[in-house]
């Protein structure tokens, strides 16, 4: 339908039995922590008084800044990921852990996504490093990981270490509420057969579940990234092609045309003639099949941009009507700039 996507590609601390000792590791100087609900955190009265960097909340792990870090207009940071695989398992357990539990504060979902995500994107660049964290993972999380790597490892295939100095003319906005896009994705697969997990996947690596707003270098429009001519064919495009609802509804009867109900597979090729790209969507979707919280965290991931400068982050906000040199972007956004 369309050339390959040129971006994405894109846990309770008392469950794991952990305490802030447990965490020694972002002791170092150059880490301080977010700071949320308190808890008891297993040091003696006298000694938590002395060392007030480390936090945590009932049901959200510390997540590590370096303290030089710049913010977003927003007051968010990049998410820095431990250099110590030990402290990196133990604090990406945690995380995944926190995202799928419901007592999770909604207002900490977005950084520990934006944790989960990034976590994945610098191991995914590291085989070593990663076989190293996934050693120390719990094994309950250990396949979650390997399949989040994976997924990963496909979109960088596709770029084929492509790594442009200017950035796209985009505009990065909020997307449509979780609970509003889990309706549509899975009205679309009452009508059609197509599996919702299949269709949120599809919209994370196409536009991050909507927050791009912008059109591809192949003319792909709308968070599904329709060409008007195939959203122009009949049976397909109903409503606007910008449409979330309209969109991920056309998108289900696109994949049955081109063979999705026979093999998903199929349907994906038809989407993005790329067996990567198919391979790298069936994963997201494996993991929300598992376990449907596994939506939480992907839904709160963000857009990043593998350009000469590194990982760069777009946050919401980002709004280029022409594209601009990575270096100009970052003299005025350096919070955009990857700390790992």
């Amino acid at each position: 339908m369309r050339t390959r996507p040129g971006l994405l590609i894109p846990g309770v601390v008392l469950g794991l039995g952990l305490t802030v000792a447990a965490l020694a590791g972002f002791r170092d100087t150059a880490f301080q922590t977010t700071i949320t609900r308190p808890i008891a955190t297993g040091l003696e009265p006298d000694q938590a008084s002395q060392d007030k960097t480390l936090h945590s909340s009932a049901s959200s792990p510390i997540l590590p800044f370096r303290s030089d870090q710049p913010k977003t207009a927003a007051g968010r940071r990049y998410p820095v990921v431990p250099t110590n695989p030990q402290t990196a398992a133990t604090l990406l357990a945690a995380v995944e852990m926190a995202l799928r539990d419901p007592s999770t504060p909604d207002q900490d979902l977005p950084d520990l996504g934006h944790q989960q995500q990034v976590i994945y994107r610098v191991l995914s660049a590291d085989i070593r490093r990663s076989q190293l964290v996934l050693a120390a993972l719990p094994e309950r999380w250990r396949s979650v990981a390997e399949r989040h790597l994976a997924a990963r490892r496909e979109f960088l295939r596709m770029s084929r270490g492509r790594r442009p100095t200017r950035l796209p003319a985009w505009r990065i906005i909020q997307p449509e509420p979780a609970d509003r896009l889990l309706q549509h994705y899975r009205k679309a697969e009452a009508a059609t057969g197509i599996e919702w997990e299949v269709l949120a996947a599809v919209n994370l690596v196409e536009t991050g579940m909507g927050r791009i707003d912008g059109i591809s270098v192949a003319n792909a429009q709308g968070p599904m990234q329709f060409l008007p001519t195939t959203w122009a064919e009949s049976g397909i495009g109903e409503g606007n092609i910008r449409d979330p609802h309209d969109a991920i509804q056309a998108a289900a009867r696109y994949l049955v045309r081109r063979g999705g109900l026979r093999d998903i597979r199929q349907g994906l090729w038809g989407y993005n003639n790329s067996d990567y790209y198919g391979k790298a969507v069936l994963l997201y979707a494996s993991l929300m099949k598992e376990d449907p919280m596994a939506y939480r965290g992907l839904y709160h991931w963000e857009i990043h941009f593998n350009a000469d400068a590194g990982d760069l982050w777009l946050p919401i906000g980002y709004n280029q009507p022409e594209r601009i040199t990575v270096t100009e972007y970052l003299r005025l956004n350096p919070a955009s700039a990857a700390p790992n």
